[in-house]
């Protein structure tokens, strides 16, 4: 994240049939997201103040988020959002290949043996 920000409320809230999760510092959001058009608000003060990421962890199993849209919102932002895990390289044991048979003698073939009979 950019950012270092701790948040003390988050919820979800529809705009336009778009549900989305939402930080603020204070409940009055909730005005602010009505007076906006926003339906569906649901906001959340938390114990104490957290990260977007911890905040978005914390609500993930409130039985206030239990809606399909709260739900595909909180997940959405979790894959958009959570720290990728780097692969840690570990040595392999390597193979060789096995060596490619190398021609080293050319037959010559008559012209007259090609057409003999056996």
């Amino acid at each position: 994240m950019a950012t270092d920000k701790l948040f003390t409320v988050v919820g979800t809230s529809t705009l336009d049939g778009v549900t989305k999760v939402r930080f603020a510092n204070d409940t009055l959001r909730t005005k602010v997201l009505q007076k906006h058009g926003h339906t569906d608000i649901n906001l959340v003060e938390l114990d104490t103040a957290m990260t977007k990421l911890e905040a978005v962890q914390a609500i993930q199993s409130g039985d206030e988020f239990a809606s399909a849209a709260c739900q595909a919102a909180i997940a959405d932002y979790l894959d958009a959002n959570a720290p990728k895990v780097k692969a840690v390289a570990t040595p392999t044991a390597t193979k060789k290949a096995a060596p490619k048979a190398k021609a080293t003698a050319k037959v010559a073939v008559d012209a007259e043996l090609e057409d003999a009979p056996f």
